[in-house]
């Protein structure tokens, strides 16, 4: 929260907002694109504390150059394309060791990613009320320096918390390090993704819906809130009722959700997440219908990340996680820029009803997918049965493949 305000105090204007949004966003994608090989070869302890501390310095130059009237806008840009640069690999280097500590704590991989998705959202939802509220008491320049300090905080714990780990470290490898060599362990991550149906159908899904999601937040649900409800008040209820109930999926699943297949799990909760809410904007004019279905949606939405991850971990091996997590993030995060252009577009050319209908349509076509198509029933078959019960720790979660 604090860049855009920062951005829009500083300069005034929206369309500079967007270039700092977009300046962001595009490093994040190209740094999975290529990230994931680089994972390997320096270690995922390493690249996660150097990514943090990466982002903190770049964060906290942003204030500390404005206070010496140093600041330009072209800096910001480039400060913000930093983080952007540094975080991908960070969140990959984290993401992949998740398995292994789950083993090590004798913990069911379902619930551990389950909390793992819940301590993300609850970050989200925490870090916007407060920021929001910093925001107001503090200034934006100043909330930048305590994001910054976060970041301070985050890089020794990860570094103490993993020490000794052996997945944490830098692969060893027969061949030196070269071009050649760097291209064909890249290429490994994304061949894996191709010639496995089920990994290929969750990326293409995400993709599409990720970015109608976009589209969603970003203009759909906020032109709705400003010509049928109340504004802006409405739309921050709106996302908290998401939210919240979203937390509380993940939380719910992780601790139970090992007790049933994850293929009609997971199939109902995109089913349910995903038309409902355009086609209840698109005929109501009121706050509570669509607060209610926001409300049932975000408890969906809140098993679907868990569900996703514990199937990758269970269908990537060990050697190659690092490359297929950065191969899929970046799958999934092409198109994400361009959905709320699309709905804009849509808006604007066929009007809020209509576009809100629309982009429903294609949501179900995409949610359907694990309907019509055999391979997303493998779900439940990445692991074993004893493997996924309540209470039993995941064995060589990495050695199975689809």
């Amino acid at each position: 929260m604090a860049v855009p305000w920062f951005v829009l105090q500083s300069t005034g204007s929206a369309a500079k907002t967007g270039i700092v949004g977009f300046c962001t966003l595009l490093p994040v994608v190209l740094a999975a694109l290529a990230g994931g090989p680089v994972i390997d070869r320096i270690g995922r302890r390493r690249v996660s504390v150097a990514s943090d501390l990466a982002c903190g310095i770049a964060v906290a130059a942003i204030p500390l150059m404005q206070f010496a009237g140093l600041l330009q806008f072209w800096m910001l840009c480039a400060l913000m394309a930093m983080t952007g640069l540094f975080r991908a690999p960070g969140e990959t280097a984290r993401g992949v060791l998740l398995p292994t500590l789950a083993e090590r704590a004798g913990m069911p991989l379902t619930r551990a990613a389950g909390l793992y998705d819940g301590a993300a959202r609850c970050a989200a939802l925490t870090g916007s009320a407060l920021g929001g509220a910093l925001i107001a008491v503090l200034g934006a320049e100043n909330v930048l320096l305590v994001d910054a300090a976060t970041f301070a905080v985050a890089a020794p714990l990860f570094a103490f918390g993993v020490r000794g780990l052996p997945e944490g470290q830098a692969q060893r490898r027969a061949e030196p390090t070269s071009l050649r060599v760097y291209r064909r362990e890249l290429a490994d991550g994304y061949r894996f993704v191709a010639a496995t149906p089920l990994l290929l159908g969750l990326c293409v899904m995400t993709l599409v819906t990720r970015g109608l999601d976009q589209g969603w937040s970003t203009v759909l649900l906020p032109v709705h809130a400003r010509e049928q409800l109340s504004g802006s008040i409405d739309l921050g209820l709106l996302n908290a009722a998401f939210g919240i109930c979203a937390l509380a999926g993940a939380l719910v699943y992780g601790a139970v959700g090992g007790r049933f297949r994850r293929w009609p799990v997971f199939t109902i909760a995109f089913l349910i997440g995903g038309l409902p809410r355009f086609v209840v904007a698109a005929f109501t004019d009121t706050f509570a219908p669509l607060a209610v279905i926001m409300a049932v949606e975000g408890l969906a939405f809140g098993v679907l990340n868990p569900i996703m991850a514990t199937v990758t971990y269970e269908t990537v091996p060990e050697e190659l996680r690092s490359r297929v997590l950065s191969a899929t993030t970046a799958s999934v995060q092409l198109v994400t820029p361009l959905g709320g252009l699309a709905a804009g577009f849509l808006v604007d050319s066929v009007g809020l009803p209509r576009a809100l209908l629309a982009v429903g349509g294609v949501y179900l076509l995409a949610t359907l997918c694990p309907v019509i198509f055999p391979a997303w029933r493998q779900m439940d078959g990445t692991g074993s049965p004893h493997d996924r019960a309540e209470g039993s720790p995941q064995r060589g979660s990495g050695s199975k493949r689809v």
